[in-house]
């Protein structure tokens, strides 16, 4: 099944230093599904490298390389770009956690780790240091009279705030951001699985969507935000501007 973008971390641009390529081939995969743009290196030299030639918006490093230390790198990232960095590696000795953390890193995780945890802890610092769409234009989606604040987590009709629940904001934000593409009713409910403690089955789904349309279209019962694509799944039209 193709990726559908559930949240707004599409274009950042991630540093992966890691020597264990399996551990590599994996987060790079899964990092990329959600939308990163992942630049790999392997050890301290290519890292050192790369770093004089490009910006990132994060960095995630291991501590121990074959020819050097994740130490080195978040100095030399600190002294240039102050951006957030997530030690990942297999130390989990007080000493080493704190020496990271003193040195500028704004997490450690201990392999062997989940990688939603990871994900996790990547979008927290991130929001922490107020990155990329954080901070511009990019975080107003407008559909017509309807508004979208992804910062703030709302949305307006009108200019006046629409009270949507956990799993209703999910569900119209997984379809907003994927204007112009049919979403089939499976993809909708894995994205919205994990929202709220309610079962949302493919019968209960209608059941959102109707409330959905209730609150955000003019005529609920002939909708131009939120479209039916029979036999397909919803479709929320490319008339968005920025």
């Amino acid at each position: 099944m193709s990726s559908i973008n559930q949240e707004p971390l599409h274009g950042y641009k991630l540093l992966l230093v890691e020597d264990d390529k399996s551990i590599v081939e994996g987060l790079e995969y899964y990092l990329s599904q959600e939308g990163f743009q992942v630049t790999c290196c392997y050890d301290m030299a290519s890292t050192m490298e790369i770093l004089e030639k490009n910006t990132f918006d994060i960095a995630i490093l291991d501590l121990s390389l074959p020819d050097g230390s994740g130490y080195d790198i978040c100095l030399k990232i600190k002294n240039t770009n102050d951006i957030p960095i997530i030690f990942l590696t297999a130390r989990d000795d007080e000493g080493s956690t704190v020496m990271g953390l003193d040195m500028g890193a704004d997490d450690y995780i201990t392999k062997p780790f989940r990688i939603r945890e990871l994900h996790s802890r990547i979008k927290s610092v991130l929001r922490r240091y107020g990155k990329g769409k954080d901070n511009n234009s990019e975080d107003i989606l407008t559909f017509g009279n309807i508004e979208i604040n992804l910062k703030e987590g709302n949305v307006r009709k009108n200019g006046n705030i629409i009270f949507l629940t956990a799993l209703e904001y999910r569900l119209f934000l997984t379809l907003c951001q994927n204007k112009g593409r049919v979403l089939t009713r499976s993809q909708l409910l894995e994205s919205i699985w994990d929202v709220s403690g309610d079962f949302v089955n493919d019968n209960t789904l209608t059941v959102y969507i109707k409330r959905l349309r209730d609150k955000i279209e003019d005529d609920p019962q002939n909708p131009t935000i939120i479209k039916t694509v029979r036999g397909l799944g919803y479709q929320v039209q490319g008339n968005e501007s920025l």
